[in-house]
């Protein structure tokens, strides 16, 4: 990865496999470098070396506008901060990927995937309006929007209490179900690691165990 200091190594000789439909737990101390594995896995970061596959595709052979193209169509990510755009509604948020990537109906799937995540009522709502859990579930439908093949979720509970964390982590999981998709998330929360068929410890930049 690189920096403003130039290129920074976090990640160090990572080789890892992940099945499709697999549900993957990135576990480990903070700094070990759980998210910027993610972020990779996203197209979201760029590797100073190696390589990185998903779905029969080089992602670090893709340009930025072919890596985007290729989350839109088959990635969801949600984020600890929901990373929602605040001047628009949460149908706006929801829409907004959809359009983006040229889909028709945009509005009308994201009002329907609003409405399977409890908040077709809060549909014009910003976020200022909304509390933390339905700001994040806002980021959950906005994930399910393209029907993704594949989940990212970095510590999509963190900044939520009990009873919230664990009504996002059934939608997440849902999620999956769904769309028979894989999943992948960041977590420090050992019970939604047994949740995972697989858990991946990392520490200083390694691998340490793969679950396996």
């Amino acid at each position: 990865m690189a920096g403003n200091a130039g290129p920074v190594q976090i990640l160090h000789n990572i080789n890892l496999v992940v099945h499709p439909q697999e549900t993957i737990g990135l576990v480990g101390p903070s700094g070990s470098g759980k998210s910027s594995l993610l972020m990779l896995m996203g197209g979201l970061e760029r590797a100073t070396s190696g390589h990185l596959q998903a779905m029969g595709h080089d992602l670090t052979a893709l340009n930025e506008d072919a890596l985007a193209a290729f989350r839109l169509q088959n990635m969801g990510v949600v984020f600890q901060s929901f990373h929602l755009v605040p001047t628009l509604t949460a149908l706006e948020n929801v829409a907004l990927p959809l359009e983006l990537g040229g889909i028709s109906d945009a509005f009308a799937r994201a009002q329907e995937d609003l409405i399977a995540v409890g908040l077709g009522a809060r549909a014009h709502h910003y976020p200022s309006q909304l509390s933390g859990g339905e700001q994040q579930r806002v980021a959950l439908a906005r994930a399910a929007a393209s029907r993704p093949k594949i989940l990212l979720a970095d510590e999509p509970t963190g900044n939520l209490d009990g009873v919230n964390g664990a009504a996002v982590m059934d939608l997440l999981f849902g999620l999956r179900d769904r769309f028979g998709a894989t999943l992948i998330m960041v977590t420090h929360s050992p019970e939604l690691a047994a949740r995972c068929s697989r858990v991946i410890k990392l520490h200083d930049g390694r691998i340490t165990d793969e679950g396996i």
